[in-house]
């Protein structure tokens, strides 16, 4: 089996030793996706939609990057700081995912910088390429 690194263009260098995702078998991995800039600041502090919003735009870069669209996604894990906000997070989470939805799970958890309030990692399914 071959793996290929995704990292898409404008990415901040990861605050440990992984990558943004995985290309393996035409199944994208896409890690653990805080609400960070390009310097691993935490952005839109205190605002859970607008984190959400920028965790999944950030982990549609990813897939994009790999050949694949946010249709491909077929499994989500989400890492919540605080159920309060499942709502917020709930409501930008199905306007990506209007169609079909992914599975997924959701639990409440401490996160890796104290203003994150929503972590994803994803896992998508990319037609087979052919030619």
């Amino acid at each position: 089996m071959s793996k290929t690194p995704i990292i898409p263009a404008g990415s901040g260098i990861p605050i440990a030793p992984f990558s943004p995702g995985v290309l393996a078998d035409n199944v994208v991995y896409v890690s653990g996706t805080l609400p960070f800039d390009a310097q691993n600041n935490v952005v839109h502090v205190g605002d859970a939609a607008a984190q959400t919003r920028h965790v999944l735009e950030t982990i549609k870069g990813v897939i994009e990057a790999a050949g694949g669209t946010m249709e491909d996604v077929v499994y989500n894990m989400i890492f919540v700081k605080d159920f309060a906000d499942y709502a917020a997070l709930n409501a930008v989470y199905a306007s990506y995912f209007p169609g079909d939805k992914p599975a997924r799970f959701c639990i409440q958890c401490g996160l890796v910088k104290p203003d994150a309030l929503v972590e994803i990692a994803t896992i998508a399914h990319l037609a087979p390429r052919t030619g």
